[in-house]
């Protein structure tokens, strides 16, 4: 998409710490609107906590550094008000509500974060077209939330929620792990419906075949709970080639 040069997310100094151990370590980040942010790295190299540590996740305590997210300190606020600002969390492990349907869900999440109420008829049509739109057939919208769904349809699912909610920036958080190629250009093409000059993405993974089907303006390397590498696409390439081992050296 490009810079537009007005800041949505600047991490700085970020250490964060989960069960009394130090996860993120001196984490650096700036994104700007319009961009598409990918980053990279081995397992428990703190990608997740990263992601969990924005969204607000009570378990995850941010002991060092700043994160301001439109302009706002991120750690001042709860996780609804963050959501109401427009931050948007993908899981890589999406939850299971039995007895809820994924319509009435995703109406009572968008009435949550507008604050305004969402018409039944109106939302059914928006719904069924973001639908069609991923290729998804209608009926899940009356199925009760992940109930019975495949791991592929759970990471559909939050996609959808993404185009729904319309967030000022999105973290998707490994939602290409486990999926077959079809799954990933879905994915892949619901990520590039979304992203406009408007707002930004930061795409979590550890491999890099959803690259294939997505351009983005940075690719970074985490590990050892830090950034230590940013390039372009290039570098995605140089760690299937490569692995991670030599990106810290």
């Amino acid at each position: 998409m490009g810079n537009t040069n007005e800041n949505i997310l600047t991490i700085e100094g970020l250490k964060t710490i989960i069960d009394e151990k130090l996860i993120i370590d001196g984490l650096n980040l700036t994104v700007n609107k319009g961009e598409i942010h990918v980053i990279m790295g081995p397992n428990g190299a703190g990608k997740s906590t990263l992601a969990n540590a924005l969204m607000g996740h009570p378990s995850y305590d941010n002991v060092g550094g700043k994160v301001q997210f439109m302009g706002e300190d991120l750690n001042d606020m709860k996780v609804n008000e963050r959501a109401k600002k427009g931050l948007f969390l993908s899981f890589q492990y999406p939850e299971m509500i039995p007895g809820i349907t994924v319509e009435n869900f995703l109406r009572t999440a968008k009435a949550s974060v507008t604050g305004e109420k969402q018409g039944v008829i109106s939302f059914s049509k928006s719904l069924m077209e973001k639908m069609d739109q991923l290729g998804m057939d209608r009926a899940y919208a009356k199925r009760y939330l992940n109930q019975g769904f495949s791991g592929g349809e759970k990471k559909m699912n939050e996609i959808l929620q993404m185009l729904i909610l319309e967030p000022k920036l999105a973290i998707l958080d490994e939602t290409d792990s486990g999926l077959d190629v079809d799954a990933i250009k879905i994915v892949a093409d619901g990520v590039n419906s979304y992203a406009s000059d408007e707002n930004s993405l930061v795409i979590i993974t550890h491999y890099n075949k959803l690259l294939s089907y997505i351009e983005p303006d940075f690719v970074h390397i985490l590990m050892d709970g830090k950034i230590v590498k940013t390039g372009g696409k290039e570098l995605a390439n140089q760690i299937d080639e490569e692995g991670f081992l030599l990106m810290n050296q």
